[in-house]
């Protein structure tokens, strides 16, 4: 029998993990952004790469509009960004309050972002309560920064670990 919702999130908070927004800007939708930490490499040939999203996120539809989006990793100075993202802004607050501009696809490089991947939507499986959306990407751009942690239930910095 699978450990309980509890165990497994208390058992994750233990892995360090950097701090993502996911964009995208569809017709039907228009622009949507949410934070997501559960970001990963796929492949380097083709440059592909993972995000997984609760399937009950709206930005999962914008998503599927659009076959695009982008991933911004947070630098350490983005908390703010970072939890306006996760919730605590609507989509239009969202975008008012962060510097952008849009990538090749439509979808948002946030500016201040240390990294910003432009990706094509390539495949995505249903598992459990989350779809795994597989992104190759289309461009990219880095910035000067460290990045932003999660760590044991709270936002670090690379020296705070």
């Amino acid at each position: 029998m699978a450990i309980s919702v509890d165990d497994f999130k208390k058992a994750l908070q233990l892995w360090a993990t950097g701090v993502t927004v996911v964009t995208t800007n569809s017709e039907k939708y228009g622009l949507q952004g949410m934070t997501v930490t559960a970001f990963s490499s796929v492949s380097a040939n083709p440059p592909q790469i993972l995000v997984c999203l609760n399937q009950s996120a709206d930005t999962v539809k914008g998503i599927e509009e659009s076959q695009s989006f982008a991933v911004n990793i947070l630098r350490a100075d983005q908390q703010t960004t970072s939890n306006e993202f996760a919730g605590g802004a609507s989509q239009q607050e969202r975008f008012e309050s962060t510097s952008w501009t849009v990538s090749a696809s439509g979808s948002p490089f946030l500016n201040d972002s240390i990294v910003s991947l432009d990706c094509k939507l390539v495949n995505k499986v249903l598992v459990g309560t989350h779809w795994i959306m597989i992104g190759e990407i289309q461009d990219s751009i880095s910035r000067e920064g460290e990045p932003l942690l999660y760590f044991s239930g709270a936002y670090r910095g690379i020296g705070e670990l």
